[in-house]
């Protein structure tokens, strides 16, 4: 068994490449091999989003407070709430993160495949964002 301090595990921004907008990620679990599965609490500011990306083995998104948004590429985007649970299928392209006008912390789960847990593309652009 191994316990990890709240102290041991400091929020860091959002990398700017994969983030729009104030993002502040605390990386909760980050299992070692042979186990898979990653997961962060990650809070969105107002109008802070992720950029367009898929995860090989999908992602559930658990929404603890404020609201956000979610799109799947080509579909209306979602509005999220507290109390949510969001899945999204393996190699479904989407974005998440918070409404023009609310804060938005979510719990981010998913698992690695060969190391990786996400494959990153371009930022959302304000068109997506604001449909």
């Amino acid at each position: 068994m191994k316990i990890v301090t709240g102290k041991d595990r400091p929020a860091k921004p959002g990398n700017p490449q994969w983030f729009t907008g104030d993002v502040r990620i605390e990386a909760l679990i980050d299992a070692p091999d042979p186990a898979r599965v990653a997961a962060s609490s990650v809070t969105f500011q107002p109008g802070a989003r992720t950029a367009w990306h898929t995860h090989p083995l999908g992602q559930t998104l658990v929404v603890l407070t404020g609201r956000g948004r979610a799109q799947l590429a080509g579909q209306p985007v979602q509005e999220i709430g507290p109390g949510d649970v969001v899945w999204i299928e393996p190699g479904e392209r989407h974005w998440h993160g918070a409404a023009p006008d609310s804060a938005m912390t979510h719990i981010a789960i998913q698992e690695k495949q060969d190391g990786s847990a996400a494959e990153w593309f371009e930022p959302v652009s304000e068109a997506d964002y604001g449909s």
